[in-house]
């Protein structure tokens, strides 16, 4: 958390702002640097605060805060790099949440995985009424995700995630397998 920082100094020094009578006045000119010492940090973040609204430049805290203020789709337990990218996204992802684009984003953002989705939909017009339908007559979503290490954890989050970001009408299902691993050679 934000508190006093040792030897930061103000970047508007009260003492430099009273008037000429106190300027040869110890008293005042002690009190008002115990009040610098009280602001310079509020006045540091204020005057870099463009810098707390950029995820890639804010603090840590400060970014988890963020996330839930945008709506990033994160957990509290994401590495800081991810966490960074999650919030950065977030606007992006709201905007095509809901398409099998914004599903995939949004998992490869969690996960660090692109999954594999496979979806019944379909859109077509055509300019005679009772065409066919396009896609599967029954709707259905299917992601599936390979992890080196899959966890009982991995799934739920999973699940989670997808209920959140998949179209509301659609019923789906989520399934995390292990990675194949490749020999080295």
């Amino acid at each position: 958390m934000r508190g006093s920082i040792d030897g930061l100094g103000s970047s508007s020094p009260i003492g430099h702002m009273l008037p000429a009578v106190f300027a040869d006045d110890d008293l005042a000119q002690r009190f008002v640097a115990g009040l610098d010492e009280v602001l310079a940090p509020i006045l540091a973040v204020l005057d870099n605060l463009d810098s707390y609204f950029t995820p890639a430049l804010a603090p840590v805290d400060f970014t988890r805060w963020l996330a839930g203020w945008v709506g990033a789709e994160t957990d509290g337990t994401e590495p800081e790099a991810r966490l960074r990218a999650a919030v950065a996204a977030a606007a992006y992802l709201h905007r095509v949440r809901g398409t099998r684009r914004g599903l995939s984003e949004a998992v490869r953002l969690v996960f660090g995985v692109a999954p594999e989705i496979s979806e019944s939909g379909g859109a077509d017009w055509d300019a005679r009424p009772l065409g066919p339908v396009p896609g599967d007559r029954r709707p259905h979503l299917r992601v599936s995700l390979r992890l080196p290490n899959p966890t009982r954890a991995d799934e739920h989050r999973l699940d989670a995630l997808v209920a959140a970001a998949r179209p509301a009408h659609m019923p789906y299902t989520v399934h995390v397998t292990a990675a194949e691993r490749t020999p080295e050679t």
